[in-house]
């Protein structure tokens, strides 16, 4: 392998270069072709400003092994990310005829750094091949064309609600997308409509609260076929200081680090140094887990100290039915009395969830969890089926909006009888004054009887449950409350609240 790399670098032909374009994936041990040619051929400068040989790092090299074709990276600030895909799509570019490469930074002077660096690849190539098969016929601010290859290499800003119309883009590296600002959904769909089915596509960001079109995509990568890529802070091996001698007593949380991912006396120092410097932002900026670096857009709603002491305790539930989306943690048991909250949707993929929470009613123990994309008439036969396990439980149905569809189902098809009703109607009714009450005894719940609730769903939602500029509680942008409203009901029923 070490011959193939001091190879790359000497006399190259255009029929050479596209030799090693056809073999870029191909994989030798450890190594893919695309990081020995890198290496051979790719020049950087390190955080120190030398100009030095691209060598992966292990960010980067994990990049690399699990590349997909449609990928989301969620990083800490600073791995190298964006350098590594530039690279990566650069060296595409050049050894692939008819190759676009469009990357598409967040800001002006972000766009003028990546164009550097991809300026800095060209100038740094050897000389035989920079003025002979690699000779560029274009060179601007933002733009580079091999007419040899016919292939182009273009850095764009996202503030272009145009951009991609009318190309056709081999690879397409959007960077930061959670700073892209408010039509960054716009943006990206304009971008995406250019990539060919066989195309490239790098979403990659560092977070940037809960909320927005790169959480979005993120939160959604399982159903539009992305890779998804996580790269803690403590991957960059420079990220540590030297341990002064004050960590005689840890946290818990610092050991837990220490034993789970093998983290050192000097990066548990280099954590609290970032810790004092950046406060609440420091989970944002050195990211830890894919969960909590999404800082609230907004105050939450209920105690998140709380909420993530009780996602550390959860229990796996003793059973899961139907691809995960009824999970039962607590079956029922002869002579309970069991109440069930009912939020229904419309039935679409690409919309809110219908949920069911099923809880004790002398304890309000979560039992039971039904959450997915079912149609009224669906949702009603779950519900029917579920309630009658749970010994005939009383159902709480919201009949706001899909609700009226769902209790027709449950009274004219299922016939099922123990249905809550007001002084005159079946189901509950969420109106501007029975919201509040019900959303402050569920997170008067969750601060006093945080072992009640078993879900990792309905507390996930917890977390995304913000306090809005307006004074109105709801899902972060891109979130949803979908359980956090079944269970709401259940629970008001439970504890007496009215109506009226």
């Amino acid at each position: 392998m070490a011959t193939r790399r001091a190879g790359a670098s000497g006399d190259m032909d255009l029929e050479a270069l596209m030799a090693f374009g056809k073999r870029l994936d191909k994989r030798v041990g450890s190594w893919s072709y695309r990081e020995v040619l890198a290496e051979s051929l790719l020049r950087i400068r390190n955080k120190q400003g030398r100009l030095v040989k691209l060598m992966a790092n292990p960010a980067q090299k994990e990049f690399e092994l699990k590349c997909g074709q449609k990928n989301i990276v969620l990083k800490a600030r600073q791995m190298g990310i964006s350098t590594w895909v530039a690279a990566r799509f650069f060296l595409s570019t050049i050894t692939r005829p008819g190759t676009l490469t469009v990357q598409v930074a967040h800001t002006q002077e972000a766009a003028e750094e990546i164009f550097r660096l991809v300026h800095r690849f060209v100038e740094n190539l050897p000389r035989d091949l920079k003025h002979g098969a690699l000779r560029r016929s274009r060179s601007n601010r933002r733009q580079l064309v091999f007419p040899a290859l016919d292939s182009e290499y273009r850095v764009e800003t996202a503030g272009d609600a145009n951009a991609g119309r009318g190309l056709t883009i081999q690879n397409l590296h959007c960077s930061e997308v959670a700073r892209w600002g408010a039509n960054a959904a716009d943006v990206l769909a304009s971008l995406r409509a250019a990539v060919p089915p066989e195309g490239e596509v790098v979403l990659e960001s560092t977070p940037n609260g809960m909320g927005g079109c790169f959480y979005r995509e993120w939160q959604r990568a399982n159903e539009t076929g992305y890779v998804q890529h996580f790269f803690p802070w403590w991957m960059d091996a420079g990220y540590r200081i030297k341990n002064d001698g004050d960590l005689a007593v840890l946290s818990d949380d610092e050991r837990r680090l220490m034993k789970t991912f093998g983290l050192d006396a000097e990066q548990i120092a280099f954590r609290r140094q970032i810790k004092n410097n950046f406060g609440e932002r420091a989970a944002e900026e050195f990211a830890e887990d894919p969960t909590t670096c999404f800082r609230a857009s907004g105050s939450a709603v209920f105690d998140t100290a709380k909420i993530e002491a009780r996602l550390q305790a959860l229990e796996a539930p003793l059973e899961s039915r139907e691809n995960g989306r009824i999970l039962i943690w607590l079956p029922p048991a002869k002579g309970r009395a069991y109440l069930m909250g009912v939020d229904a949707a419309g039935g679409g993929a690409g919309g809110d969830y219908a949920c069911v929470q099923v809880i004790d009613q002398a304890s309000g123990l979560q039992c039971a969890e039904l959450y997915g994309h079912y149609t009224p008439e669906e949702l009603a036969a779950q519900a029917a089926r579920l309630g009658r396990e749970y010994n005939d439980a009383l159902m709480v149905v919201e009949r706001n909006n899909h609700g009226h569809a769902v209790l027709a189902m449950l009274e004219q098809v299922e016939q099922y009888e123990p249905l809550y009703r007001d002084r005159r109607f079946a189901g509950w009714v969420t109106t501007v004054l029975t919201r509040p009450t019900m959303l402050e005894r569920f997170g008067a719940m969750l601060v006093t009887n945080p072992e009640l609730f078993q879900s990792r769903r309905l507390l996930e939602e917890c977390r995304t449950f913000v306090r809005r500029e307006d004074g109105r509680s709801a899902a972060a942008e891109g979130s949803h409350d979908d359980a956090i409203m079944a269970m709401a009901m259940a629970l008001a029923v439970r504890d007496g609240v009215c109506l009226e």
